[in-house]
């Protein structure tokens, strides 16, 4: 080969390998810009449709989870909820979204992360404002409490923890503040430690609805009817926008959630009822000093 054939040869190389080098630079370059951004569209997925993790900020489900705990929900059971509108309003907006098949319902006792309902007298949904209660009553329950502790006519078993809301039973009534949805002015009697029995809306039930129902559901009726309710208990009637209200048709399943520290949880007694749409998911497993449990269990 001669001294011109080389150098060409040369010269053919090393733009060969400068064009193999480029590539395999300009393909690590696009790996490693792809790579966390598919696996952090993975992990956004997964969280969507599989699972969360939460911490508890507060006692209110003391003992059954502590301050500091992680919380995993697991989406599975009752099916993830799925956004179709991401411009989230952060004072509040309505919620729009369709939740994927689960393998089952919720029941009763079951540990459930929701977004908090009651903001300001109105029912609407912020992202995140999330809260972790226990389920006390289904739709379609009757539920109450007496002496501080709760009843469902539809379930026997114990609701919650018996020795909290022992607890609560042992506070006397001169100490116990208002604390339930009602306003004051209602005649009920009700409060954190004695009320109920309180009727829990299913879809499709036909309610008649008198001044003490039109207490009951305010914050409900008014989410569902978009209008304002009233009442007058003189004479016994309810009205919506003005206009007289007798029945209500509900289009919504909800929920009494309550936390496991009777005597110190934000919960539906002041509140309200939790619609089937705002929760996240079950709580399965909870983590604590490096270790997992499941909070059902002993």
């Amino acid at each position: 080969m001669t001294d011109l054939g080389l150098k060409k040869f040369q010269r053919n190389t090393y733009g060969q390998l400068k064009i193999r080098t480029m590539k395999f630079g300009f393909k690590t370059v696009i790996f490693l810009v792809v790579s966390p951004l598919l696996l952090y569209g993975a992990w956004l997925t997964v969280r969507m449709l599989v699972f969360d993790y939460f911490t508890i900020p507060t006692q209110s489900m003391c003992p059954t989870l502590l301050p500091g705990d992680k919380v995993i929900v697991n989406k599975l059971i009752v099916g993830a909820r799925i956004y179709t509108d991401l411009d989230f309003d952060l004072n509040g907006q309505e919620l729009k979204s369709f939740r994927l098949k689960g393998r089952r319902r919720i029941r009763h006792n079951d540990i459930v992360v929701f977004n908090m309902t009651n903001h300001n007298g109105k029912l609407n949904f912020i992202i995140n404002n999330v809260y972790c209660k226990r389920v006390i009553g289904l739709p379609g329950d009757s539920v109450g409490a007496t002496e501080g502790h709760y009843y469902n006519n539809n379930y026997d078993g114990e609701l919650g923890i018996s020795l909290e809301q022992d607890h609560l039973a042992q506070i006397p009534d001169s100490m116990i503040t208002w604390g339930f949805w009602l306003p004051p002015h209602h005649d009920s009697g009700w409060n954190l430690k004695n009320f109920g029995p309180l009727y829990i809306p299913r879809r499709g039930d036909v309610v008649g609805i008198t001044a003490k129902e039109a207490v009951l559901y305010q914050l409900l009726l008014e989410w569902e009817l978009n209008k304002n309710i009233t009442w007058d208990w003189e004479k016994n009637t309810a009205f919506a926008d003005g206009k007289p209200l007798k029945r209500h048709r509900f289009c919504h399943d909800y929920y009494f959630m309550a936390g496991d520290n009777a005597k110190n949880s934000s919960d539906s007694r002041y509140w309200g009822l939790v619609p089937e749409e705002y929760v996240v998911g079950v709580v399965d497993k909870v983590i604590r000093d490096h270790k997992i449990f499941n909070p059902n269990e002993d």
